[in-house]
């Protein structure tokens, strides 16, 4: 074959360390325009993303000259030096270690999209928690409970 051709669209899902509600609405639009240059820049199309004060959704048109952990660190190393630079934040942000990452066929791609925009009311009937719970179950994902992003204290 001459050409690498394919079709993979993933959502992945990351927390504030802590899970501290430290994303503010006034700035979050610009963290989203960050975050998708980063993406544009390693060739990845984004679809959709948003954000709640503790955690974010990504949803993209993934290309595979890239692993999804090496574009993940980039994401997360370059954004957190950019909101400290910045000064966004009292102290020193952070993500939390790790991510959920799902795989979606090229149907769905309108309904994650608008789950995704839509957070905010997903977020008024069920916790973020809740959420990534029903999502790792959905998906058949073996977890830890003891590695769960833990609700807030």
């Amino acid at each position: 074959m001459s050409n690498t051709y394919t079709q993979i669209h993933v959502q992945c899902v990351f927390a504030v360390k802590y899970r501290d509600c430290v994303i503010s609405p006034l700035w979050k639009k610009r963290l989203h325009n960050y975050i998708v240059a980063i993406a544009q820049n390693n060739e990845h199309k984004v679809l959709a993303i948003n954000s709640m004060p503790d955690h974010l959704h990504l949803f993209l048109g993934f290309r595979p000259h890239q692993s999804l952990s090496d574009l993940m660190r980039l994401i997360k190393g370059d954004s957190s030096e950019w909101i400290n630079k910045e000064k966004l934040v009292r102290g020193k942000f952070r993500w939390q270690e790790g991510y959920g990452a799902f795989s979606y066929s090229r149907s769905q791609i309108d309904a994650v999209v608008k789950y995704i925009i839509n957070q905010e009311e997903h977020h008024h009937k069920r916790t973020f928690l809740e959420e990534y719970i029903e999502m790792l179950e959905k998906f058949a994902v073996d977890y830890d409970s003891k590695y769960i992003f833990r609700e807030l204290e």
